[in-house]
C-alpha cells in the first residue's frame, strides 16, 4: 500500500539459522531450471522471423532452415553457406564446439518447437525489424532470466528496412522497456537514438575480460558505418560494462559494445549491424564485408562474445561456468516461506503482514517502513564453490510516504562479503516488485555474507520489502 505506515508491533518469534552456511543437502530452487549446457557443445539460435533479411539486409548464417548443415555437413569457407552472416556461423561450427540453428517463427519459451528458447543457451538477434510480440518479450526474457545468453545486434535509428515505422533501436528498446518480466532497465542501459556514420570505436584496456581477450583473438577496435551507441546505467544494473567506445566517448555514454547481466543470463549489445556483415550473402542484396575490416577486430569480438554469452569464462560477470560447477541454487528459504529460518534478520522483518503484499507465497522479509528513526537487517552466509559464476538476485519493491524528488532519506544498502552491491533509497520507490541481480562469481571459493541493511529516517516512512532470493551458480 503506498504511503502506508507500518505498526510498531514486532514479531516474536526467535531467530534461527543464526551463521548457518548453506550445504548441497540444504540447496532449494526456487527458478526455472537454467538451459542445460552440453559438455562441449554450445547451442546457439540466430533469429530470422522479424524481418532479418528485409531490404538489403541478409542477417542470416545460411539460407538452409532451420538447420545449415544441410547446405553444407562440413564448411571451410564463408561461402559454403549462404548468407551475409555465413563467415560468424563457419567459424563457430569449425570449431566443433557448437550447435548451431535458425529461427523463422515466432520465439517461444518452454515449448515443443524444435527451436524452443529452452533448447539453447544463446539467442542472437541481429537487427531484428519488427516487434517482438507480448508472448515473444516474455519468453527471451525468461530465457535470460533463467541463465541464456542474449546477443542484441542494432542498428542506427531510421533503419526501418521494411517500411513498417519500426527500426531496430526501438524494437530493441521496446524488449527492454515493455515487458512482462521486467521492465525497469533491467539490463542497465539504453540504445541511443543515433544514426553515426562512421567511425573506428576503441576497445577499453582490460586484458582478463574474456570478451575482449578470449580464445578468438584480442579485440582492439570496432566498426561503425551508420549505427549507433549505447547509454549505460549502472545504478539500475551494476553488472552493465561498456566494453568498446565511441572517439571521444567514455564511462556511461557513446558505449558501442557492451554487456551485462540480467537474473542467472547474460547480454551483449553491439551498435551496428556493419562488423558482422561478411559481405556475402544471396543475388540481389549489396553488402560489404566489416567482419574482414582491416582497420577493426570484428570477427574476435563477435566469436569471443558469443562464447562468453553461451557460458564460457567468468570475466565480465553472467551466468554460465567453467565446466567444474554443478548448476544450483545455494541460498536456504529464499522466498522466507519457512518463516525465521536460515536467514538472520531483526525483529519483525520476515513476516505475513498483509499492509506489504508478498510477491510469491505469503512470507516476504520487509525492511523499515515505520516513519521513525529504524534500522533492520537481513543476512544469510553461504558458501560459493570454486570455479563457479555466480549471480545474486532478488525482487525488491519500495514504497514511501516520502515526496521530495531529490533527497534519499532512507536507504537500503546490499553487500556480498565487503562488496557494497546497490544501494536504494526512498527516491527509487515504483509500484510493485522489481528484479535486481549481480555478479558475484569473484566470491568463489569463499563463505561471504549476503546482506540487507535498511536505515530509515525520523519522519516518513519507507518499506523495503524484499522476495524470491537466490544465489545461482553455473
Amino acid at each position: 500500500m503506498l504511503g502506508s505506515r507500518r505498526s510498531r508491533r514486532r514479531l516474536t518469534t526467535a531467530l534461527a539459522g543464526l551463521g548457518l552456511f548453506v550445504t548441497g543437502a540444504a540447496l532449494q530452487v526456487t527458478t526455472t531450471a537454467t538451459p542445460a549446457h552440453a559438455a562441449t557443445t554450445h547451442r546457439v539460435l540466430f533469429d530470422d522471423g522479424h524481418a532479418e533479411e528485409a531490404g538489403n539486409a541478409d542477417w542470416i548464417i545460411s539460407t538452409s532452415k532451420p538447420d545449415p548443415l544441410s547446405q553444407d555437413s562440413s564448411p571451410s569457407a564463408e561461402t559454403d553457406w549462404t548468407g551475409a552472416l555465413s563467415s560468424w556461423g563457419v567459424a563457430l561450427q569449425k570449431t566443433g564446439e557448437y550447435s548451431l540453428k535458425t529461427a523463422t517463427s515466432a520465439l517461444t519459451y518452454g515449448g515443443s518447437s524444435t527451436t524452443d528458447l529452452s533448447n539453447f543457451d544463446t539467442l542472437v538477434l541481429p537487427e531484428p525489424n519488427t516487434l517482438f510480440t507480448t508472448a515473444e518479450k516474455t519468453a527471451i526474457m525468461t530465457f535470460v532470466n533463467n541463465g541464456g545468453g542474449l546477443f542484441m545486434i542494432s542498428d542506427h535509428t531510421g533503419a526501418d528496412r521494411n517500411s513498417d515505422g519500426e527500426d531496430a533501436v526501438e524494437i530493441l528498446n521496446d524488449l527492454m522497456t515493455n515487458n512482462s518480466v521486467d521492465s525497469t532497465d533491467p539490463f542497465g542501459f539504453s540504445i541511443d537514438t543515433l544514426d553515426i556514420s562512421s567511425g573506428y570505436p576503441a576497445a577499453i584496456s582490460d586484458s582478463t575480460n574474456t570478451v575482449l581477450n578470449g580464445a578468438f583473438g584480442t579485440v582492439t577496435k570496432s566498426l561503425i558505418a551508420d549505427g549507433t551507441t549505447a547509454t549505460l546505467k549502472p545504478a539500475d544494473n551494476a553488472n552493465v560494462k561498456g566494453l568498446v567506445y565511441r572517439s571521444g566517448y567514455s564511462g556511461n555514454t557513446g558505449a558501442f559494445f557492451a554487456t551485462s547481466t540480467f537474473g542467472s543470463g547474460r547480454v551483449a549489445f553491439w551498435g551496428d549491424s556493419s562488423p558482422i556483415d561478411d559481405g556475402t550473402g544471396q543475388s540481389g542484396n549489396t553488402l560489404y564485408d566489416g567482419w574482414n575490416d582491416t582497420g577493426a577486430t570484428n570477427a574476435p569480438l563477435a566469436l569471443n562474445a558469443t562464447a562468453w554469452l553461451a557460458g564460457e569464462g567468468t570475466s565480465g560477470g553472467g551466468g554460465g561456468g567453467d565446466g567444474t560447477c554443478t548448476a544450483a541454487q545455494l541460498l536456504g528459504n529464499p522466498g522466507f516461506e519457512s518463516g525465521n529460518t536460515t536467514w538472520t534478520a531483526s525483529s519483525g522483518v520476515i513476516t505475513t503482514s498483509s499492509s506489504e503484499a508478498a510477491r510469491t507465497g505469503s512470507y516476504k522479509a520487509w525492511l523499515d517502513g515505520y516513519g521513525t528513526a529504524t534500522t533492520d537487517t537481513l543476512s544469510q552466509s553461504v558458501s560459493i564453490p570454486s570455479g563457479c559464476s555466480a549471480t545474486l538476485s532478488f525482487y525488491l519493491h519500495i514504497d514511501t510516504a516520502e515526496t521530495t524528488t531529490s533527497t534519499a532519506y532512507d536507504k537500503l544498502t546490499v553487500t556480498a562479503g565487503s562488496t557494497t552491491l546497490a544501494t536504494y533509497s526512498n527516491l527509487n520507490a515504483a509500484s510493485g516488485y522489481v528484479l535486481k541481480s549481480f555478479d558475484v562469481s569473484s566470491l568463489a571459493g569463499t563463505t561471504a555474507t549476503i546482506k540487507f541493511t535498511g536505515v530509515e529516517g525520523s519522519t516518513l516512512q519507507t518499506s523495503f520489502v524484499i522476495d524470491d532470493t537466490a544465489l545461482n551458480v553455473s
